[in-house]
């Protein structure tokens, strides 16, 4: 299982869970891959909670492997619902609908692409059941962004925040994790290439696969703890600010979306074209990274400086803390431990929510005025018997004009 392996050249570092726990996590991994259908197995970190903590795996499921074990949840969660039964329909009265049309759903990324690329299994305590994260979507990767919670434990545990967070704590860890992992995944420099046959452009723009160079020739020590940071690349996929690794433009509509619109043909103005978004492509260095409140996004040293030649390099992010990556000869592996929160230099304060919307226009028609006293309403009648008798009047003076005429 790789990621244990990677507990040992940190521990000099400071950086460990302990003899025990990591045996127990071993042991844990272990019987995952006994019980499912994996090709790759990896320990990712582990978060902290406040009554429990998360241990975090990264999978790859065997080709097709996958598939089953979904189709198998969904008939489950059919059954469930055929069992619960459909609830009678009440007599809907007709109340009118609102003109307002909520904003598109951007979808979610397909598993194996992009923000669900790998599949993530966590459990609080190494033994106990291991449960598989749901896939994550652009909503809730947005939202995370947003809000600053700390975890509890419980996957099932509500998410109050401002604002709302769509889903339970199970999907925010699972977003916080995309996060973590598109932030502070790196690896050597020239560990990994992009295919040969690949027809896309050669800084990577566009790309999301690489393969292993056979042909890696390891970095000594002192290149891997450059100041420059030049000798390491991010090797997963950027976030965009959309929620997704690839960008995909919410105003082109299915085929649904479209039968929906011409059965109301309603005249509204179309919105403007969104802007494309693009982020870092992949397999760029992280001495391209933001500096973090002006300090580097990485800091770099060696587990022991007495006997350099036997140490490993370590690197600490400071954007996540928490995050830690090791580089030794041939060997790499990324693992976090840490509160899966992103540095902030000023303590988070919650967004302030909108301003109260008017229920209506103002103006005179709807502005209320004293009311009138006795002699002001008997002024007003009087003026109008005026005006009245005064178009009485001109009208009989045109009735006796036309009759002379």
């Amino acid at each position: 299982s790789s990621g244990i392996n990677a507990e040992w050249p940190l521990r000099p570092g400071g950086v460990g869970l302990g003899r025990e726990e990591t045996f127990r996590i071993f042991l844990a991994l272990k019987n995952l891959v006994d019980t499912h259908t994996l090709q790759n197995v990896r320990f990712w970190g582990k978060i902290l909670g406040t009554q429990k903590n998360y241990i975090v795996a990264e999978v790859e499921y065997r080709e097709g492997a996958e598939d089953e074990e979904q189709g198998e949840e969904e008939g489950e969660e059919e059954e469930a619902k055929e069992d619960e039964g459909e609830e009678p329909k009440e007599d809907e009265d007709d109340i009118p609908k609102p003109d307002y049309k909520p904003p598109p759903v951007i979808p979610r990324e397909e598993n194996g692409t992009g923000c669900n690329k790998k599949t993530y299994f966590v459990c609080n305590e190494p033994g106990t059941e291991w449960v598989k994260l749901p896939p994550v979507t652009p909503a809730q990767i947005v939202c995370a962004r947003q809000i600053k919670k700390f975890f509890t434990g419980d996957l099932n545990a509500a998410v109050i925040s401002y604002p709302p967070f769509p889903g339970t704590e199970m999907n925010y860890l699972r977003a916080q994790i995309a996060r973590i992992s598109a932030g502070t995944q790196i690896s050597p420099v020239d560990y990994f290439k992009f295919e040969e046959d690949d027809e896309d452009d050669s800084d990577g723009e566009g790309r999301d696969s690489f393969v292993e160079n056979v042909e890696f020739e390891p970095l000594r020590n002192q290149e891997l703890i450059d100041p420059s940071l030049s000798n390491w690349v991010h090797h997963v996929q950027h976030v965009l600010p959309q929620g997704r690794c690839v960008w995909i433009n919410p105003a082109v509509k299915t085929e649904a979306e479209d039968f929906d619109d011409e059965e109301e043909e309603e005249e509204r103005e179309e919105p403007d074209e969104p802007v494309p978004e693009h982020g870092p492509p992949l397999l760029n260095p992280i001495s391209e990274d933001t500096e973090v409140d002006s300090m580097p996004a990485w800091s770099a040293g060696l587990t022991s400086n007495l006997v350099p030649q036997y140490a490993a390099a370590v690197l600490r992010s400071n954007l996540w803390p928490g995050s830690y990556v090791f580089g030794l000869d041939k060997k790499f592996e990324n693992l976090y431990i840490g509160y899966g929160h992103k540095y902030t230099a000023e303590n988070y304060s919650p967004p302030a929510p909108p301003a109260t919307q008017e229920e209506y226009p103002s103006g005179a028609e709807v502005t209320e005025v004293p009311d009138p006293t006795v002699d002001e309403e008997r002024a007003l009648q009087a003026v109008q018997q005026e005006q009245l008798d005064r178009e009485a009047e001109e009208a009989e003076m045109e009735e006796d004009d036309e009759d002379d005429d």
